[in-house]
């Protein structure tokens, strides 16, 4: 998707949650610089557009397909920085504005692949793993102050990330997913939602959307 077309959605978004009541602005920046995520903070919060957060959900994400061989160091770090890394700034910036609030929802998007692994996408794997396993640890030191937090796991899910697929390569896995074909963005995004509107003794949680894929 090229960068015009997602700034258009993402202001469509905008524009569709100002209609219902909601505040919402745009922030462009890398979340896999610390740096970065705090200027985030600062002009959502300290600015006074937005107050809470009340839930937190750490989407940021990449994926390199090939050889674990063949991936350089460099790389590695980017992908470690946007999927696993980024988890790490935002969670450690919304904590203490949530701990003041008494309450808060933080909520990992991860993989199927962070608990099984995949071939040819190791760095994926490893970084979603430290994301279910972030995940387990924080919803245990966080549950005494009413802080729940889950993740999501997903399968195989019909967007750009998955676009390079051949049509026989696509044919094929969709042969393996017991529902017969892959997932929707709007399937993910409801569980997400469950997530953030769940009971607050839900926590700890790594939930797979895979259509059955992987149980």
């Amino acid at each position: 998707m090229r960068c015009g077309k997602r700034t258009g959605l993402l202001e469509e978004t905008a524009a569709l949650a100002g209609a219902k009541g909601s505040r919402c602005f745009l922030f462009t920046g890398d979340l896999g610089d610390a740096e970065e995520c705090s200027r985030l903070f600062r002009e959502a919060f300290e600015s006074g557009r937005c107050s809470g957060p009340d839930v937190l959900v750490n989407n940021a994400g990449s994926s390199h397909l090939g050889l674990f061989q063949d991936m350089t160091p460099e790389e590695w770090d980017r992908l470690i920085r946007t999927d696993l890394s980024s988890v790490f700034y935002m969670t450690r910036l919304a904590v203490p504005r949530m701990l003041s609030l008494g309450h808060g929802k933080i909520i990992n998007v991860s993989s199927v692949w962070g608990t099984s692994g995949a071939s040819c996408e190791a760095a994926y794997s490893a970084a979603k793993g430290g994301v279910n396993a972030l995940t387990r640890a924080l919803a245990k030191e966080l549950a005494p102050s009413h802080i729940q937090v889950n993740a999501v796991a997903p399968g195989t899910i019909d967007t750009e990330m998955n676009a390079w697929l051949s049509e026989e390569e696509r044919a094929a896995l969709e042969e393996e997913i017991p529902a017969g074909r892959f997932g929707t963005a709007e399937e993910a995004a409801q569980v997400v939602l469950m997530l953030a509107e769940g009971p607050e003794y839900l926590t700890g949680q790594i939930v797979t959307v895979s259509g059955g894929w992987q149980i």
